[in-house]
């Protein structure tokens, strides 16, 4: 016990250090390294849009990222009519957006999910909601180890600084807790992309963890796609008997974890 609450000092301690660190020659090489990704990243959407075929004027209008359920039908209903031609293209065109979306943290994946379900079957799009979850949340934690660290601890210092010490503290467990968080809303997707690194979670328990734990929400949203026509808001994806199926998942995640501690005291 004495010495779990020295290592929480030590980190509390180093929590301190790094949010006095203001060296602003690295700060602007990190803006500078953030901000050329995002170009290159906005250039790889323009090739993807670029080499879509192309569109009737009337169409061309709803070929853009959707900002609310209307926007997702639009463009639902226009990729259906390319998906048969154009398959991959489609499925690339998704997969890059998404990732996009993910890295910078942009709003707008939900529609993307429930697109997936419209177009593909479900398999399919589940792998891909998940790959492009998993790879865009990854990508979004490198950039925060850039950069994220001074904006964390300008912008959040208490809610980092309590999430820290819980990582120290179940640092044999990070991978079923990060599938709990992602089941869960307790905290935003953006906001443990971004403060993982900074607070020490290493990045495969990261990365597999957003992988799995991103299922079973995407779950809902993809099968809600399959109904696209007939939503009227992204809130309609959710019902009482999914939100109790994620609890479920959630508490499942966390059962070893409290396995583990019933024979640490048994044997203690």
């Amino acid at each position: 016990m004495a010495r779990r609450t020295r290592e929480v000092t030590r980190v509390k301690s180093r929590l301190s250090e790094a949010g006095n660190d203001k060296v602003s020659g690295s700060t602007r090489k990190a803006v500078v390294t953030v901000g050329l990704i995002f170009v290159a990243s906005l250039s790889a959407l323009f090739y993807v849009y670029m080499s879509f075929p192309e569109l009737e004027e009337d169409e061309k209008k709803h070929m853009k990222l959707p900002l609310h359920i209307e926007d997702a039908k639009n463009l639902g209903k226009l990729l259906e009519r390319y998906k048969d031609l154009y398959y991959f293209q489609v499925l690339a065109g998704l997969f890059i957006t998404y990732i996009f979306l993910q890295t910078f943290a942009i709003p707008g994946s939900i529609f993307l999910s429930i697109l997936s379900g419209f177009l593909f079957r479900f398999p399919i799009a589940l792998l891909l909601v998940c790959t492009c979850s998993a790879i865009g949340a990854t990508l979004c934690y490198l950039l925060s180890s850039l950069l994220g660290r001074r904006l964390l601890y300008r912008y959040f210092p208490e809610k980092a600084n309590e999430w820290t010490i819980t990582v120290t503290k179940h640092r044999d467990n990070l991978l079923n807790y990060m599938l709990f968080l992602r089941m869960t809303p307790l905290l935003p997707n953006w906001f443990i992309n971004l403060a993982s690194p900074v607070i020490g979670v290493p990045m495969m328990p990261f990365t597999i963890g957003t992988f799995f734990g991103v299922a079973p929400p995407s779950f809902v949203a993809i099968q809600a796609g399959q109904t696209l026509h007939k939503l009227t808001s992204s809130s309609d994806a959710w019902s009482w008997n999914s939100i109790i199926i994620l609890c479920i998942f959630a508490l499942f995640s966390l059962l070893p974890v409290l396995y583990k501690q019933k024979l640490k005291k048994k044997f203690e």
